[in-house]
């Protein structure tokens, strides 16, 4: 049997962690699993490993599924779990959602390609998985983007390339970042998706289906280049709520 293709759900912001009262993101997440009572696995690489984190991602997904953890820091604060961490591949297998909170996008990736779980997540993916984020979750999974990782707003440039071009996160949310998205495009970065805060583009495979969002009257924005200027296609969003 020929695996199904796997879904990408690349927030700009929003979710249990931006808008704990607002669930319309999450649901939709939830709501592309492969079973009705998914097991969700949130990465919190990108926060190291933030304890804090980690316990809203359990009050918020405790009751939508079979919750857990992929921590690779191993703070003393928070003692890693050996059952979830001792044989990565099995336990990166089992799991139906993976979803990747926001901090730093180049310490994310580090870290992955150190343990190998760019390459289970692939795999995953590929097999019929959700791979979901926020922020550096939306980010990594493209093959560059706008990150502060390095301080200043610059270029990722080593994503994993899931999906290919660029991402801009917080298009509307933080200042600077739509004119940085725009400059960094204008120098050669290949092209690619802004979303506001709120905003999910969804690809199943490397397609994008969709563009959802938790807010009404918000948008996503497909940016490039024409004539050698920078131009924008505003993509607007399904607003989940009605």
């Amino acid at each position: 049997m020929v695996p199904a293709p796997g879904h990408i759900v690349a927030m700009g912001g929003g979710g249990f962690s931006m808008e704990p009262e607002n669930p319309l993101l999450d649901d939709f997440v939830v709501s592309l699993a492969r079973r009705k009572r998914p097991r969700v696995c949130f990465i919190p690489t990108a926060s190291a490993d933030s304890a804090v984190y980690i316990a809203k991602f359990y009050r918020a997904f405790a009751s939508r599924g079979e919750a857990t953890d992929l921590t690779l820091f191993d703070p003393p604060a928070l003692p890693r779990n050996p059952s979830r961490t001792a044989d990565l591949p099995d336990f990166v297998a089992q799991q139906d959602i993976f979803y990747v909170g926001g901090g730093n996008t180049a310490h994310l990736l580090a870290t992955w390609r150190l343990h190998g779980l760019d390459r289970l997540l692939r795999h995953a993916w590929r097999d019929g998985a959700v791979l979901a984020g926020i922020s550096a979750g939306m980010l990594c999974w493209f093959e560059d983007g706008l990150t502060d990782s390095f301080g200043d707003l610059l270029p990722l440039k080593d994503g994993l390339g899931l999906i290919k071009g660029s991402a801009c996160p917080h298009y509307d949310g933080e200042p600077g970042r739509r004119e940085a998205y725009h400059h960094m495009i204008a120098r050669g970065a290949p092209k690619g998706y802004a979303a506001e805060d709120g905003v999910a583009l969804h690809f199943v495979g490397r397609r994008l289906m969709e563009v959802v969002s938790s807010r009404p009257d918000t948008a996503a924005y497909r940016v490039g280049l024409r004539r050698g200027e920078v131009v924008e296609k505003r993509l607007p969003a399904r607003y989940l709520g009605g």
